[in-house]
């Protein structure tokens, strides 16, 4: 792996801690069961994308 595309999967490994944190933070705040369940889908797709990338490591 040369080193752009190891600063590109740094870079997207930041990205996806970002969204699950930010889905985490979304959640606490969420009362409609249906929003919330749609933001835990999307937390989980995030910690599937994030071990994907660093499986690339």
């Amino acid at each position: 792996m040369t080193s752009k595309e190891l600063l590109y999967v740094e870079d997207a490994l930041g990205h996806e801690k970002y969204f699950q944190t930010q889905c985490s933070e979304t959640l606490g705040r969420l009362q409609d069961s249906e929003l919330r369940g749609l933001v835990q889908k999307l937390s989980e797709d995030h910690r599937q994308i994030f071990s994907s990338f660093y499986g690339l490591l």
